[in-house]
């Protein structure tokens, strides 16, 4: 089975042209890959976020403040 449309490589390769597979997608993998990229952030940035305002209210405030100070 093939995916870039060629059933033999008993060709020229220098005028077969890309020979990876998925041609013609790499606009939609780019696009997908910025959005994955963009959707995990957004997710950690989230659950850090929830983690950080949980761990404000567990313990001696000064204790969380001077370790949340170093980083």
């Amino acid at each position: 089975m093939s995916t870039i449309g060629y059933e033999s490589w008993a060709v020229d390769l220098a005028d077969v042209g890309p020979v990876y597979p998925f041609q013609g997608y790499e606009v939609l993998m780019v696009i997908l890959g910025v959005a994955f990229w963009l959707f995990f952030h957004r997710i950690q940035f989230v659950r850090e976020g929830a983690h950080l305002e949980k761990a404000k209210h567990i313990g001696d405030a000064e204790k969380v403040a001077k370790a949340l100070e170093r980083y």
